[in-house]
């Protein structure tokens, strides 16, 4: 079934522009300092991808951006509000979250588990509409997963099932999604089809947030390039501005050529392999 601008548009409330950013955050496990006096500010309807080497707090960041780890100092303000003064419904009417791993109930279908994206409209009041149907359809859709409606979610490879995740997320339909390492277990085909939603997402009005590993992916689809190294944000902007052999070899220790990506002429960062002759 052919994906439309409708359906793109339906996901999208471009009516409402949800604002995110962290003033002066210190993030810590325990004792382990992970982040001290961080401070960012997503732009409104950007596509921000956070990038950095492994264990940076790329994650952590974007858990506490969510509300699920609260900063030790500092505060995360939603549209000029402290995020901790939200109930938790009026949160997840504003701010979605795919985590990096997540675990369905035991024997749920595909169709139940995406709908409880509509668990934040759902009230002793208010229960199933048509609205809360024609918006698990439309993302079951969106992600391709129609198909796999009524199949149990345990029963999926585990690209199926990031993408019923995916399916799940779309169907809250916020303003504003996070996104944690969202093409895990993809083929290369779905993770193409799947930046172009997120990419569609955003030009109908979402601001979207995700980290990703692949550079040359963030660098093709970022309008927002955040780069962190232990904990510490080294450079942020437009990855046409900011995308510098420097600076992945001072964030990721590697040597590389950036040239001009021939299809979408963003940048496009080729490795230097090992000099063999030392």
């Amino acid at each position: 079934m052919a994906i439309t601008k409708a359906d793109i548009q339906s996901q999208a409330n471009s009516s409402i522009h949800s604002s995110l950013r962290a003033e002066d955050v210190t993030i810590q496990y325990d004792q382990r300092v992970i982040s001290k006096n961080l401070s960012i500010e997503i732009p409104v309807r950007s596509f921000t991808v956070i990038i950095g080497p492994n264990a940076c707090g790329k994650s952590t960041l974007l858990r506490t951006l969510s509300n699920l780890i609260k900063p030790t100092t500092g505060h995360i303000l939603l549209d000029g509000k402290k995020i901790s003064k939200y109930k938790s419904k009026e949160v997840a009417k504003r701010l979605g979250l795919l985590p990096q791993s997540s675990t369905a109930p035991d024997g749920i279908t595909v169709a139940n588990l995406v709908a409880h994206g509509r668990y934040p409209y759902q009230n002793l009041i208010q229960q199933w509409t048509e609205s809360d149907e024609q918006a698990v359809v439309t993302a079951l859709k969106l992600t391709n997963t129609t198909d796999l409606a009524n199949r149990y979610v345990d029963e999926l490879s585990g690209g199926q099932r990031q993408r019923v995740w995916v399916a799940m997320l779309l169907a809250q339909q916020t303003p504003l999604l996070l996104l944690d390492e969202p093409t895990t277990y993809l083929d290369i085909a779905h993770q193409i089809d799947l930046l172009e939603l997120f990419k569609d997402l955003n030009e109908q009005g979402n601001t979207l947030v995700a980290v990703l590993h692949d550079l040359n992916h963030a660098a093709r689809y970022a309008t927002h390039l955040i780069a962190m190294k232990a904990g510490k944000v080294i450079a942020q902007g437009n990855p046409f501005d900011i995308v510098t052999e420097e600076l992945i070899e001072e964030v990721f220790g590697l040597q590389c050529k950036v040239i001009d990506d021939p299809v979408t002429h963003t940048p496009l960062i080729v490795p230097l392999g090992r000099d063999r002759s030392k």
